[in-house]
C-alpha cells in the first residue's frame, strides 16, 4: 500500500470519501518515525544479543569443566582411561618402588637374624673376633636385603602385570563408588538410604558349590536370603548422592545451555556474521583464560605438595595426567573458535577476504577449464552445483559441524581432519561446477 495515500472508507450512504494525499511535511514525519522505530528495534536487538553473549562467555569455561568432571566421575571407562597412564609414568613408578621397598625392608627383622647368628656362634665357642664380626653384619645385610627387594619390586612395577593390576583395581573401585553414589543395584557395593551394604551373593553361591563338590550335600540347602552385609551407615551419603545427581545435570545441560545462548546471541543481532565472529573470538579468549588458569593451578598444586610426601616430578605427572583430557577439550574448543571466526571473516566484505575468495575462484575455475579441455564435462550437474553454490557450501559446513558434535571426545587432530575433508569436498565441488560445459542450443532457447 502506498504510504502517501489512505484507503477509502465508505460513509453511511455507501459513497467513498476522497483519497487523502500526504503532504511533504507528513511524509517527512512518517519517514522519521519509521527510521526511529527501526533504529530503536535494532538497538533492542543489539542489547539483547550482548546480554546473551555475555552469559554464554561466562558459562563457557564452567561448561567445559562441568562436562569434564561429570564425564570423569560418572563414566568408569573414562576414569580408567584417565588414570591408566600413571602406571607407566617413571616418576610415579619410582615413588611406588621406593615405598614398597621401604615397607618390605621394615618388615624384615635383620637385627633378629644377626642376633641369632651371634648367639649361635657364641654357643658354638667361636672366637670373639668372629662373634664381633657377626654383630657388624647388620648394616651390610640390611643393604643386601634392600637391594634384592628393590630389584624384585622394580621388575614387577615396570612390567605389564602392574599396568593390568592398576587398571583392574581402579575399574573395580570406581564402578563400586559410582554404583553407591547413583543408587544403582548392580555391583557388589550398593547404597540403601544411608546404609552401605556389600552383596556377598556371588561368594555364597561359590562356597555352596564347593561344599557340595566336597561331599557336603546338605550345603545345597543354604538359603538365598540375607545375602548382604551392612558395612557402615553414612549420614552424608544422601548429600553425596544429591551432589552426584546435580553433577550429572550440570555436566549434561550446562554445555547445551551455553551453546543455545551463543546461538541466540548470533541470531538476535542484526549483523549475524559480525556477531558470529565476536562470539567465536570471545569463546576462544575464554578458552585461553581456562588454559592459563590450569597452568596457575598446576603451579599452586606443586607448591602445596611437600617434597617429602611426594616428589615434584611425580606430583607434576599426576596433575598433568588427571587434567590432560580437560586441557585437550579446551584446546579443541580454542581451535574450533579460531576456525569459526576465520570462516565468518572470509565471508565478509574485507579486502583480504575478497582477495582470498577471488584467488580460490580463479584456481577452481582454471582447474574446471582444464577438465573441460581434457574432455571431462559435468553438464547439468555442474551447472546445478554452480547455481546452488551457497546452499551446498552451507551444507558441507553444517555436515562438518555435526561430525564434530557426534564425535566422541574430539581432539585437535579430529578438528583438523574434519576441516581438511570439508575443504577438499568444497574444492572438488567448485571444480566440478567450473567444469560444466555450456548449455546446448535447445536448453538456451528453453531458458528464456
Amino acid at each position: 500500500m502506498n504510504p502517501a495515500e489512505t484507503p477509502d472508507s465508505p460513509d453511511s450512504g455507501g459513497t467513498p470519501h476522497q483519497k487523502h494525499v500526504m503532504t511533504a511535511e507528513e511524509r517527512a514525519e512518517y519517514e522519521r518515525l519509521r527510521r526511529h522505530a527501526a533504529v530503536r528495534h535494532r538497538r533492542v536487538r543489539r542489547a539483547g544479543s550482548s546480554v546473551l553473549l555475555l552469559l554464554a562467555l561466562l558459562l563457557a569455561p564452567l561448561a567445559v569443566v562441568a562436562a569434564w568432571v561429570q564425564d570423569t566421575v560418572s563414566d568408569t571407562d573414562r576414569y580408567v582411561e584417565t588414570v591408566a597412564p600413571l602406571a607407566s609414568e617413571p616418576p610415579v613408578q619410582e615413588v611406588v618402588i621406593n615405598r614398597l621397598t621401604d615397607r618390605v625392608v621394615e618388615n624384615v627383622d635383620v637385627k633378629a637374624v644377626t642376633d641369632s647368628l651371634t648367639q649361635a656362634l657364641q654357643d658354638a665357642g667361636a672366637p670373639p673376633r668372629v662373634v664381633a664380626g657377626a654383630e657388624s653384619l647388620e648394616g651390610p645385610l640390611r643393604n643386601a636385603v634392600r637391594t634384592v627387594v628393590d630389584r624384585t619390586v622394580t621388575r614387577v612395577i615396570t612390567s605389564d602385570v602392574f599396568q593390568q593390576v592398576w587398571e583392574g583395581a581402579n575399574r573395580r573401585s570406581h564402578a563400586a563408588v559410582v554404583n553407591m553414589l547413583t543408587g544403582d543395584r548392580q555391583g557388589a557395593l550398593r547404597a540403601e538410604g544411608d546404609t552401605v551394604r556389600l552383596d556377598v551373593g556371588a561368594v555364597v553361591d561359590q562356597v555352596r558349590e564347593r561344599l557340595v563338590d566336597a561331599g557336603f550335600d546338605k550345603a545345597a540347602a543354604i538359603p538365598d536370603t540375607d545375602r548382604t552385609i551392612t558395612l557402615f551407615q553414612a549420614e552424608e551419603l544422601g548429600k553425596a548422592q544429591d551432589t552426584m545427581r546435580l553433577l550429572d545435570i550440570l555436566g549434561t545441560w550446562l554445555p547445551v545451555l551455553t551453546v543455545v545462548l551463543a546461538a541466540l546471541a548470533v541470531w538476535t543481532n542484526p549483523a549475524h556474521r559480525v556477531m558470529l565472529m565476536i562470539t567465536a573470538t570471545g569463546v576462544g579468549v575464554m578458552m585461553v583464560v581456562l588454559l592459563v588458569a590450569l597452568a596457575v593451578l598446576r603451579r599452586v598444586y606443586l607448591d602445596s605438595v611437600p617434597p617429602t610426601a611426594l616428589p615434584t616430578d611425580a606430583a607434576a605427572a599426576i596433575y598433568d595426567t588427571f587434567v590432560r583430557f580437560l586441557r585437550d577439550s579446551t584446546r579443541t574448543l580454542l581451535v574450533v573458535s579460531v576456525i569459526t571466526a576465520l570462516v565468518a571473516y572470509l565471508y565478509g566484505p574485507g579486502r583480504p577476504a575478497r582477495a582470498v575468495r577471488t584467488a580460490a575462484d580463479r584456481a577452481t575455475t582454471a582447474a574446471g577449464r582444464g577438465l573441460r579441455r581434457a574432455g571431462v564435462r559435468t553438464g547439468s550437474t555442474g551447472r546445478r552445483l554452480a547455481d546452488h553454490r551457497a546452499w551446498i557450501t552451507g551444507g558441507v559446513i553444517a555436515a562438518g559441524a555435526l561430525a564434530l558434535v557426534f564425535w566422541n571426545h574430539p581432539t585437535v587432530g579430529a578438528v583438523a581432519l574434519v576441516l581438511g575433508i570439508a575443504l577438499a569436498v568444497l574444492i572438488v565441488l567448485a571444480i566440478l561446477a567450473a567444469a560444466a560445459g555450456p548449455a546446448d542450443r535447445a536448453e538456451q532457447r528453453a531458458a528464456p
